[in-house]
């Protein structure tokens, strides 16, 4: 199971975030009446999804044994078409062919994060005693 504490600081909707020996903060941008000390939740999501992305190719191409320099991964997030829809973009650097260009876009999407975006999910709420 995987643990994440989230606490108010002292900026009007600032969080911190508590990850294993990581702190971490959490704002709204000032538009909407943040302090602006952080990455809007969304944008945590976003980032969550990229580095996801980024790491499973890395992780497939050495296994392969593929020269797989680095990897990019630009994400963004429109809420202005129905559905909401999350693009990526992968930006490949290395001596790959196209096959293995277009695994690895393939394998991106099998990353966990990805996963757990795409299917439903139960959250459940409750209230500490």
């Amino acid at each position: 199971m995987t643990s994440v504490r989230v606490s108010s600081n002292d900026s009007r909707y600032g969080q911190d975030i508590a990850i294993r020996q990581f702190q971490l903060t959490a704002d709204e941008p000032p538009s909407i009446g943040g302090d602006d000390t952080g990455p809007a939740p969304y944008e945590w999501i976003l980032a969550g999804l990229g580095s996801c992305k980024a790491i499973t190719l890395k992780m497939y191409a050495e296994r392969k044994g593929w020269h797989l320099e680095s990897v990019s991964v630009d994400v963004t997030y429109d809420s202005a078409i129905d559905p909401d829809t999350i693009h990526t973009q992968l930006t490949l650097e290395g001596e790959l062919d196209k096959a293995q260009r277009e695994r690895l876009r393939e394998i991106s999407d099998r990353c966990p994060v990805h996963k757990l975006l795409s299917r439903p999910l139960n959250i459940q709420t409750q209230l500490a005693e």
